[in-house]
């Protein structure tokens, strides 16, 4: 079973409810206004449904409600899922329950928790649409919209739309492209141009990284060339060629001590160091004077650089750029043309887009083909279905037929018609109009396809309505069915339904201080016999609806 346990407090017209639920086949009975529903609407709210502060109690502060869920292994998109969101309890080893709990104050404020942790509406729904597959009343509008028809038959026909919702992203964004590359020609050519221009510019000067700094330090070095030679001229001189050179000094020096150093021991030191500095004066005559050769007045050398560097200048000045940035510009504005060019070439996007066109169709067409064969499928045991509802001779189609243009979900319009009796004519569901056919049609259908889901628990609010006699017992049958391998949970009028049940859930009325409140009770035996007796026979029980609810329990359960 899937719905383990639910907690009400201070719910509509509930003060405090704590109901265990069983698997199998359980339904909710009582008397009109005694609030049958009120546990499909806390179902709803506690999974993620809009927050109304109508649900609070009378004069309570706020609304709780918590469901506990069994949460085998076998849901492991369930599992995958709160582990990715962050739900997942790691000391839970088994992974056996899941708990969702909600509030709702009277200021409008909601909040809700996933296994304790905070979680949005959102979380829950998401959580709540694998757990719960609830049919309503009028369960038989959703298929009256083409969205829901068709989401049904995908669902039925195991078809996967992801891939197709993505080829058809990619077909729009490149039809998108190819429209503005047709309505942008004559500003994209006036662009390129501007763009060619300005390269064809910076192409005479075809400035490289590096050379800026170079040019800079080249021309620096030719402009104080001769005050260069003069400097290393002057030094030469002085550490050599004087009279009284700085090496010739150095050398009388380093004699005095040497010839001393055999009598005093701490001339050595000295005399060391004399020597160090007389090889390092002697290698920086010998880099001035190899200095003073390959150094050169070159006036011509000059000319050129100063030529180079007013061109990089005055570029930088046209652009407002430092000169360095130059290089970064020409590569941006290539860059740039690129782009147009690529853009502009109408050849080049028509071919991307008959490409993505064709590549949606083919998914297309492949998802037109499943959908047909499932939809051969669905409406036969559909129209057997409804058969066993009272329906004989009615038929239910799957009509197919191509949509005017494509759309995201494929090529397909997808309608379900019905003929309600043997000569009548199919027609859209909208447009069946006896409201118990209606109802008997969504019951086929949610018969029909409720293991399509993940969900272990499926619920009915009161979708037999108009239906009764010996079709009343066919639905509790199929419902019975449906509790074998799922937990069916249903809210009914109908004895032959309730004689169905596995389990029978009674909700009533009191009065208490004047303020009504409603409670849920399993019953059985004695008690269950009296219920159905009142189903039977309304308000006057009498030993015949006893009796005939005894028959009905022991056929039936």
């Amino acid at each position: 079973m899937a719905l383990r346990r639910i907690v009400l407090r201070d719910f509509v017209i509930v003060r405090e409810l704590e109901l265990d639920l069983h698997s199998g086949f359980s339904v909710l009975t009582g008397e009109t206004g005694a609030g049958k529903s009120i546990l499909i609407d806390a179902l709803q709210l506690v999974t993620g449904a809009r927050a109304d502060v109508g649900a609070i109690r009378e004069g309570a502060s706020r609304t709780e409600v918590s469901a506990e869920f069994d949460c085998p292994a076998t849901l492991s998109e369930l599992h995958t899922w709160l582990q990715e969101a962050g739900f997942d309890d790691a000391n839970n080893t088994e992974n056996t329950t899941l708990l969702l709990r909600r509030t709702v104050d009277t200021q409008g404020k909601s909040r809700g928790w996933i296994n304790g942790s905070p979680a949005t509406a959102q979380q829950l729904r998401a959580v709540g649409e694998q757990l719960l597959d609830i049919h309503g009343q009028h369960a038989w509008q959703s298929l009256t919209r083409p969205d829901a028809v068709r989401a049904l038959l995908d669902a039925y026909a195991q078809v996967n739309t992801r891939t197709l919702g993505q080829l058809w992203a990619d077909w729009r964004q490149t039809q998108q492209a190819l429209e503005q590359a047709r309505s942008a020609q004559d500003n994209l050519q006036r662009e390129r141009e501007r763009l060619q221009w300005q390269i064809g510019e910076l192409d005479k000067l075809a400035p490289s990284a590096d050379e800026w700094p170079e040019l800079n330090t080249q021309h620096t070095r030719l402009a104080h060339a001769q005050s260069l030679l003069d400097a290393a001229q002057h030094v030469t001189q002085a550490l050599e060629e004087d009279d009284s050179n700085a090496l010739s000094a150095l050398h009388a020096a380093a004699q005095a001590l040497q010839a001393q150093v055999h009598l005093e021991s701490e001339f050595q030191a000295p005399l060391e160091l004399l020597q160090s500095s007389i090889a390092q004066v002697e290698d920086v005559v010998h880099t001035l004077r190899s200095y003073s050769r390959h150094t050169e007045l070159d006036p011509d050398r000059l000319a050129e650089l100063d030529e180079r560097m007013g061109l990089w200048m005055g570029l930088a000045r046209r652009y407002k750029r430092p000169p360095e940035e130059l290089p970064a510009l020409w590569q941006g504005w290539k860059d740039e043309l690129a782009e147009l060019d690529a853009a502009a070439d109408l050849e080049a996007l028509e071919a991307r887009e008959a490409r993505s066109r064709s590549a949606f169709e083919r998914e297309a067409l492949q998802i037109s083909k499943q959908r047909k064969q499932a939809g051969r499928a669905l409406q036969a045991k559909i129209t057997s279905a409804m058969q066993d509802l009272g329906m004989q001779g009615g038929r239910f189609e799957v009509a197919i037929s191509p949509l005017p243009q494509p759309q995201q979900s494929g090529l397909d319009d997808v309608q379900f018609l019905v003929a309600g009796h043997a000569g009548s004519s199919p027609r859209p569901v909208g447009k069946v109009a006896s409201g118990g056919e209606l109802s008997r049609i969504a019951l086929a259908i949610a018969v029909t396809t409720s293991q399509l889901g993940t969900a272990q628990t499926l619920i009915f609010d009161e979708v037999d309505s108009g239906v009764g006699g010996a079709v009343a017992e066919t639905v509790g049958r199929l419902m019975q069915r449906l509790g074998q391998d799922r937990q069916v949970l249903a809210v009914t009028h109908l004895p032959q339904v309730a004689a169905c049940a596995h389990h029978h859930l009674l909700v009533a009325k009191q009065q208490d201080d004047g303020h009504t409140h409603s409670s849920v009770r399993l019953v059985a035996g004695d008690e269950r016999v009296d219920e159905i007796a009142r189903m039977l026979g309304g308000e006057k029980r009498s030993a015949t609806t006893v009796a005939h609810a005894r028959e009905m329990l022991h056929g039936m359960v």
